[in-house]
């Protein structure tokens, strides 16, 4: 599935890719990642289904007993290796609107461009 059609690169889309890049190789569940970029559940879940539907994201359901966590399960998400390169070069593509944003949250874009 990698190499579909690349997403559209919102405000959101990039703050949610952001978040991943930052630690390609860590997986994070959806309230999580949330927090990280700063944005509602609502708009992160569609985001995560659409960047898996392209192939640059991987997701699995933890295994756990929920009735002993006391919680629901967590669907972790992290970046597909294979889509690394993909995602980099899209986000570096928004980087002018990208820069836009880091005016807007300063200290939240270091190290990304």
């Amino acid at each position: 599935m990698v190499g579909a059609k690349t997403p559209r690169m919102t405000m959101p889309t990039r703050l949610v890719l952001y978040v991943l890049i930052d630690d390609p190789d860590r997986e994070m569940y959806g309230l999580e990642i949330c927090g990280a970029a700063g944005l509602p559940s609502g708009t992160i879940h569609p985001i995560l289904a659409r960047l898996e539907k392209t192939g640059w994201l991987t997701s699995r359901w933890e295994e756990i007993d929920t009735h002993k966590e006391g919680r629901p399960r967590r669907r972790y998400y992290r970046l597909n290796p294979n889509s690394l390169a993909m995602v980099r070069a899209a986000l570096h593509r928004a980087d002018p609107a990208v820069k836009a944003l880091g005016q807007l949250r300063p200290g939240h874009m270091e190290g990304t461009s």
